[in-house]
């Protein structure tokens, strides 16, 4: 195994650009859950995310995709299963959430990442900054909370829902940091694919038989956005980013991403702007700031 190292400065603005496009993903979510229900958007998503990176394995002659040796399927499948649920919950609490809410709450993710490295990752150890990003990020989702916090609040089953899912999202970082300095990050997308698209089609047809899907433009761009751009293109690049690089060093980029996401929502989907909710996400991305620190 190869020694990972901080970042230099290709992978700097490689992981800035990531950082940008995901930040508006939980925006591209929303829009999609106008016209689909979130189990058969995510299934939709994964299909297609799927598709395109087999078109990447084929274009680049990529071989092994669908080797499998023996102890690699507890692997496979539990990246799969995690990633599934992950995404199960993101759709389902952006749904009951707003998207500059979900934007701040999801992008928390890096500052778990921080957190769940220090115990999985060797010398990947929190320091005394960045215990303190920890709480500066943590005492931010906090003050989004805050106001909210009560039985009759319109967002906050949707905003724990997706707090729960940038739990998981850290947890999956992580994980996937670890697998792919023994796997192939193509097989490993690849069957985390395979696996999300079977649960979703299983779990939409249980549990989603009724509610109509909606084949609009909106639709179909939020789709390609969420297939293409993120689940293709970003996670590409970013598990080969994760072979390199630390994972706590990749999450100093993540800085942008709250601010850019809830900037997007606001311009996209017309949420307001409160300075609660600007603090609050300033809040977040200074975290995340300091939790990066070498």
């Amino acid at each position: 195994m190869s020694a990972l190292r901080p970042l230099d400065w290709r992978g700097t603005a490689t992981a800035l650009l990531l950082s940008a496009l995901w930040g508006a993903n939980p925006v591209a979510v929303k829009i999609g859950l106008a016209d689909a229900p979130p189990l058969r958007l995510a299934f939709l998503r994964f299909v297609l995310g799927g598709l395109v990176i087999l078109a990447y394995a084929w274009w680049t002659r990529h071989q092994g995709v669908f080797d499998v040796r023996a102890g690699e399927w507890r692997v496979l499948i539990s990246l799969g299963v995690i990633f599934s649920i992950q995404i199960g919950t993101m759709n389902v609490g952006l749904g009951l959430t707003s998207a500059t809410h979900g934007a701040v709450l999801l992008n928390s993710y890096a500052v778990h990442t921080v957190v769940l490295a220090h115990f999985l990752i060797p010398d990947d150890r929190l320091t005394p900054a960045k215990v303190g990003g920890v709480l500066i990020a943590y005492t931010g989702i906090v003050l989004l909370f805050a106001r909210d916090f009560s039985f009759r609040s319109e967002t906050l089953v949707g905003d724990l829902i997706v707090a729960a899912s940038a739990v998981l999202l850290g947890e999956r970082v992580v994980y996937m940091a670890r697998a792919v300095q023994r796997f192939d990050p193509i097989k490993l997308l690849v069957f985390q694919s395979a696996i999300g698209s079977a649960c979703f089609l299983l779990a939409s047809l249980v549990f989603e038989a009724g509610p109509p899907t909606g084949y609009t433009s909106a639709l179909a761009t939020s789709l390609f956005y969420q297939g293409v751009v993120i689940a293709g293109f970003n996670f590409i690049v970013s598990s080969y980013l994760y072979k390199v690089y630390l994972a706590s060093a990749l999450s100093i980029c993540s800085l942008t991403t709250p601010l850019f996401g809830v900037l997007v929502a606001a311009a996209v989907t017309g949420d307001h702007l409160s300075p609660r909710l600007l603090l609050s996400t300033l809040m977040v991305a200074a975290g995340i700031g300091l939790t990066v620190r070498r």
